[in-house]
C-alpha cells in the first residue's frame, strides 16, 4: 500500500518522473468516461482545462489477498476553474500490480455527478462539497 501511496502523492505533487517510476512500461490508465492513458504525460495533458487543482484525502486502503490489486478509497479536494474550491467528492482507484510495478489504474469518481467543476461561486455548491 506504501508504494501505492507514494505514487499518489507523487501525481498530486506533480512530480511525474517520480510516479512513472512506479507504472511498468505498458500500463494503462482508465479514468472516468473510460478515457485511457498510456503515460502521465498523456493524462496531463487530457486534464488541462479541467480544473486547476485536485488532491485526494486517502481514506484508506484495500488489498487483495495476493497483494496484486490494491484500491485507495477516499475524498476528492482541489478547485475548479472558476477559482471555486471544492472538498468530500468519493473517489475510489484501482490498481492492479505485476512485478512490482502498476500495470493498471482505474479511476472513478463523483466531479461530474456532484457539480463542483461547473460552480462559479461557493453558494452554487451543495454544503456537502464546500471545503
Amino acid at each position: 500500500m506504501k508504494f501505492v501511496d507514494d505514487y499518489l502523492a507523487a501525481v498530486e505533487e506533480g512530480r511525474r518522473d517520480d510516479a512513472a517510476r512506479h507504472l511498468a512500461p505498458d500500463a494503462e490508465l482508465v479514468f472516468p468516461g473510460g478515457k485511457r492513458y498510456r503515460s502521465l504525460d498523456e493524462l496531463a495533458a487530457a486534464s488541462t482545462g479541467r480544473y486547476r487543482s485536485v488532491g485526494k484525502h486517502r481514506d484508506r486502503y484495500e488489498t487483495g489477498e495476493d497483494g496484486t490489486l490494491v484500491y485507495s478509497i477516499g475524498r476528492l479536494f482541489g478547485e475548479n476553474n472558476h477559482g471555486v474550491r471544492f472538498d468530500h467528492v468519493r473517489y475510489v482507484d484501482r490498481f492492479r500490480l505485476r512485478d512490482g510495478l502498476i500495470v493498471e489504474q482505474w479511476v472513478w469518481n463523483d466531479l461530474a455527478e456532484t457539480g463542483v467543476l461547473d460552480a462559479r461561486t461557493t453558494d452554487d455548491l451543495a454544503p456537502e462539497w464546500r471545503p
